[in-house]
């Protein structure tokens, strides 16, 4: 139990249904559409595309999803993978003869199709129980009226404002300027294309009107997009990986996602007597970061679309995580790992909902980096993603730019199983320190005790780029028994990702949910 005391947030507690995401307003929309008598996956549809509006830096229509589902009555979880493709005409070679080594995050090749939007009409057509006229219409509703911009949101806006460019400024920046907190954001051209998936689905958005603003917007940039192109865009179901730390099953997205490195990254944590550390202490900061610099290495060498993975087996095994975890030194740092990309982001969108017939939907959506692209159509405003900005252009690399060809996506939703049930969806956001995230909360629980609040309040560091990020929240003897063991500290410019979770009481029929104070967002249930 917390001390009451101190600042801090309780779990939320609830019997019939239950929401958690970033912001209040997408958790009030999911609940009500519970409330309604809809299901869990059309309450998290509803959440999240009020979070396109209320999070419009974070994530939207031209952006990518993961989903993980637990149907009611059943223990089994489905996978989905909501990400787009490469449009046909992407070609690494000539990206090479430019002279680029990367592909860069603010150009028209960085942009790969949607897939988010076929995901999602896939889910409520399969899994839903109201129609998509009725989930979207809290979006709609916020696009043309409006919502206030967040505190957090506008601490975003403000930092991403500059990647805008051409007409995503009109649509985004009011003279100019990213809106102060507080300030009605509307998005009545957003309304218009939502109304269009509304009334037509998938063919709403993927041809007629909307297609081609996209198309269009983007070959005036100089992009090779095609209607073909949107219109082959579909997402596939796989079944979730998995592997076991203590008593619970940790259950991630296959690849292309990077579910795999949390799961070697707590497999290799498994070696060392974590529970005799300082939960927030030196010594379980530096485990942390070492065996991530090992984890990560291994996603940026193996991981890429699903059918040019090869090694994923060996990165799952235990005799893999034992190896490597014998590389670690107490008492020294290791040099990091060359970067996959020099494409570093935080931003994404989280949302978690549970419904009375225990139903549970792990979904994670994002645009990739803060406003994705920075570019935007024309006519709707959608911002474009520019995943592509994650493909590797170092020739017969697995994860090489391609045309067709789905990136190394960042982006994991997760579930946790114990004695063959589900117990929790959570997710972490944060870019590149997902799996960083996953391991750490999961630890936070097993490891360590803790209620899913306090698993994700507590402080976060991150190996990353040659340096170890800490947040505030660890203090200055921390930073110093670090730096003796050869790290090189820096203290965060914001907060390390945000996160959310239920935990699913099926002894007592009780949701836990639990929200990230770094984000505006909250749990809520009924």
């Amino acid at each position: 139990m917390r001390d009451f005391e101190f600042p801090g947030r309780s779990p939320v507690l609830a019997a019939n249904g239950m929401c958690a995401t970033s912001h209040p307003l997408a958790a009030l929309a999911a609940v009500a559409v519970l409330q309604a008598g809809g299901n869990a996956v059309d309450a998290a549809i509803a959440g999240a595309m009020v979070l396109n509006i209320a999070e419009p830096q974070m994530c939207g229509m031209g952006g990518d999803c993961f989903v993980l589902l637990k149907p009611a009555g059943e223990e089994r979880v489905v996978a989905l993978n909501g990400s787009g493709r490469a449009p046909a005409g992407l070609d690494a070679a000539a990206m090479r003869a430019k002279g680029w080594a990367k592909v860069p995050t603010e150009s028209v090749e960085s942009v790969t199709v949607p897939g988010a939007i076929d995901a999602l009409c896939r889910l409520s057509a399969e899994w839903g129980r109201k129609g998509l006229a009725e989930v979207l219409a809290p979006a709609i509703r916020y696009a043309r009226e409006g919502i206030p911009v967040a505190p957090r949101v506008a601490f975003d806006w403000q930092g991403d404002a500059p990647r805008l460019s051409g007409v995503a400024r009109d649509f985004y920046l009011t003279g100019g300027q990213a809106p102060a907190a507080g300030t009605i954001f509307r998005s009545p051209a957003q309304a218009e294309a939502l109304e269009q998936i509304a009334t037509h689905g998938r063919a709403g958005f993927y041809e007629g009107p909307v297609a081609e603003d996209l198309v269009n917007s983007l070959r005036a940039m100089g992009g090779s997009h095609s209607l073909a192109d949107f219109a082959a865009t579909a997402c596939d179901y796989n079944d979730p990986i998995s592997g076991r730390f203590g008593a619970v099953e940790l259950l991630e997205h296959a690849p292309n996602g990077q579910g795999a490195t949390a799961i070697l990254l707590l497999n290799i944590l498994k070696h060392f007597d974590l529970a005799a550390l300082d939960p927030f202490g030196a010594e379980r900061a530096h485990l942390e970061a070492e065996a991530s610099k090992l984890a990560f290495d291994a996603r940026n060498r193996f991981l890429a679309d699903a059918d040019q993975v090869t090694r994923l087996a060996h990165m799952l095994s235990e005799e893999t995580a034992q190896r490597l975890a014998a590389l670690i030194d107490p008492a020294h740092a290791m040099p990091s790992p060359p970067p996959l990309t020099d494409a570093i982001h935080r931003d994404t969108v989280y949302i978690t909902t549970v419904d009375r017939d225990r139903m549970a939907v792990s979904l994670i959506y994002s645009i990739y980096w803060g406003f994705g692209s920075g570019r935007a159509s024309s006519k709707y405003g959608v911002l474009f993603q520019n995943r592509g900005a994650g493909f590797s252009l170092t020739e017969g690399h697995p994860n090489e730019a391609a045309g067709g060809k789905r990136p190394m996506h960042t982006i994991i939703p997760a579930m946790l199983r114990q004695a063959g049930k589900v117990i929790m969806p959570f997710g972490v956001m944060g870019g590149g320190y997902q799996p960083a995230g996953h391991a750490r909360f999961v630890s936070n629980l097993v490891t360590y005790g803790m209620d899913p609040q306090a698993a994700i309040d507590g402080p976060r560091s991150f190996a990353e780029a040659g340096m170890l990020a800490l947040e505030r929240g660890y203090g200055a003897q921390v930073a110093s028994a670090l730096v003796a063991k050869g790290h090189r500290i820096s203290r965060t410019n914001g907060p390390l990702g945000g996160g959310q979770a239920i935990r699913i009481h099926n002894d007592t029929g009780v949701l836990e949910g639990a929200s990230d104070p770094r984000k505006d967002g909250m749990a809520l249930g009924y």
